[in-house]
């Protein structure tokens, strides 16, 4: 186990998986013990089909939570050994099995041995401190309202977060804030006159009228910026615009730090609610304004052609 010991937690789906090796080797025994020719694999397909009943694949699939391939595959190697068999029915796109004679004579057969691995199972739980059965139906439970992949994924995000660093706009950043925001809008869109006319001229069209520029660097290169423009409306301060994001820097949780300083400088400015304009087919974009604590308005009169949803942000 030192290789374990060395790697950590990083290293359990191979601990997982070496632990289901050894108990799969004694399970043969245990067959072999028995006097019972049967495959250990097959046992979640055989037990379901012990109630005499007759099922699917498909549903047979869904109840073991396995694939319905792997499935199909075992179910082929159990009709080779005679344990169970095709069903005909009535509807011919059903493929329904069931229990051979040999496999319900099985069934009956395994009754105390089943009854003895339970036992012994419950002796090893009394024997340790940590039930690992509990702690596989947490972890199953846990897994399933989010997935080892999404929690390394937030952490790979929230580790990369920490060498952003947001930063207020100067003219060396003029060309990133202009090439990020081309970028998008036109992967999507069609640049419009106002796009041009706040992406060539930042300083007279949004500084200079008492807005912001925000830029966000990763290793001291500028990955997104975002803009916050005075309105010249009397419920709206600012308008939050001009939010982009390096594809290539997307997933450091960059457009959520930008939009949480955005959202700080309006209300240092002292804003009482902040605007803004997007399109819904920006779902990622979208979600991450409701995130922001962002809601749905409706009413004011846009410059873009783009924009088919308008929404606010309460400070």
């Amino acid at each position: 186990m030192e290789f374990f010991n060395k790697v950590g937690k990083a290293a359990i789906g191979s601990r997982l998986r070496l632990m289901t090796a050894v108990i799969t080797d004694d399970a043969s025994k245990i067959y072999e013990l028995y006097g019972v020719d049967f495959v250990p694999k097959w046992f979640p397909v055989f037990y379901t089909l012990t109630e005499e009943r007759e099922l699917t694949i498909t549903e047979i699939a869904n109840e073991i939570g396995h694939s319905q391939p792997s499935v199909s595959k075992i179910i082929q190697e159990m009709i080779t050994a005679g344990i169970i068999q095709e069903s005909k029915t009535e509807d011919k796109r059903k493929n329904n099995v069931v229990l051979t004679e040999k496999g319900i004579l099985l069934s009956q057969k395994i009754q105390q041995q089943l009854k003895d691995i339970d036992v012994a199972i419950e002796g090893l739980i009394s024997e340790s401190k940590h039930n690992l059965w509990a702690a596989l139906e947490e972890w199953e439970f846990l897994l399933e309202q989010k997935s080892m992949f999404k929690r390394v994924n937030d952490q790979k995000k929230l580790r990369e977060s920490k060498d952003v660093k947001i930063v207020e706009y100067t003219s060396q950043y003029h060309e990133a804030f202009r090439s990020l925001n081309v970028e998008w809008i036109s992967t999507y869109f069609e640049m419009e006159e106002t796009d041009y006319k706040a992406l060539d001229n930042p300083e007279e069209y949004i500084l200079n009228k008492g807005g912001k520029i925000l830029v966000a660097l990763y290793n001291d290169e500028p990955v997104g910026v975002c803009a916050l423009i005075k309105m010249n409306n009397p419920d709206y301060d600012y308008e939050m615009a001009k939010m982009a994001v390096s594809p290539k820097a997307q997933g450091k949780n960059i457009g959520w730090l930008l939009g949480l300083a955005i959202a700080a400088k309006a209300k240092e400015l002292g804003a009482k609610k902040i605007y803004l304009e997007s399109n819904t087919i920006l779902k990622p974009a979208i979600n991450l304004y409701y995130k922001l604590g962002f809601e749905k308005v409706f009413g004011l009169k846009t410059p873009y052609k783009r924009c088919n949803i308008q929404m606010e942000l309460v400070l």
